[in-house]
């Protein structure tokens, strides 16, 4: 209960700060996030870009734990991770205040969540992740996304919902771990690094099992 408090509070609290006391929404802002999705990327920072579609690669990081979460919960993932596609921590946190432990995986995997689960995928996001990374502090301009962030509206939200999928990731995480089998607590702290630690876990985090291992025993008929 504290936990669904808690995550609940916190999800209010950024609602009322961007709502409120971020900085006012700029003219250009509907412009700009046009241009960062059709590719017009001339006269916009490169931190800009970067981190925008940064932002892309969260709430898969994020799904990579969550549809698997999901199978045994009373509400369903689907709706929370497709929607933080557009609002990122926004979308997760009533997830996350809403769901109940769950460290066991029921049932087979369909292709989506064996793609999901698979390492290729965690590499694949984590060379994507690389590069944007790379090109933003290589080319950006750190002056002018600094001022952009304390006028734009856009850019400061971004920013902190940036910041907030960096902490929630251990949120999932444990029981997560649960259901590959994991006990190591230092793949657990590893998940705090900054954005490269959740990519970092989808690398080296093992399958999950077909099915849980108390519905096989039920098929071949094994009473424990």
């Amino acid at each position: 209960m504290v936990r669904k408090i808690a995550f609940g509070l916190l999800w209010l609290s950024v609602i009322i700060y961007a709502s409120f006391f971020a900085p006012e929404i700029q003219p250009n802002t509907f412009e700009l996030i046009k241009n960062l999705c059709v590719g017009k990327w001339q006269g916009i920072n490169p931190l800009v870009i970067s981190l925008f579609y940064i932002m892309g690669v969260w709430p898969l990081i994020y799904s990579a734990l969550m549809f698997a979460d999901g199978r045994g919960q009373k509400i369903p993932a689907w709706p929370f991770a497709t929607v933080s596609f557009g609002v990122g921590a926004f979308a997760l946190l009533p997830y996350l205040s809403l769901r109940q432990p769950n460290p066991k995986y029921l049932g087979k995997k369909n292709l989506f969540l064996a793609i999901l689960d698979s390492r290729l995928t965690g590499f694949a996001l984590t060379i994507a992740t690389v590069l944007l990374v790379a090109y933003g502090i290589g080319t950006g301009d750190w002056g002018d996304f600094i001022r952009q962030w304390q006028t734009s509206r856009f850019i400061h939200v971004m920013s902190l919902d940036f910041c907030l999928l960096c902490l929630l990731f251990p949120a999932l995480l444990k029981d997560d771990m649960s259901r590959r089998g994991l006990n190591n607590s230092q793949i657990f702290w590893l998940s705090f690094i900054p954005l490269f630690g959740p990519l970092i876990y989808l690398c080296i985090r093992p399958s999950l099992p077909d099915k849980d291992t108390e519905v096989r025993g039920q098929e071949l008929g094994i009473s424990s």
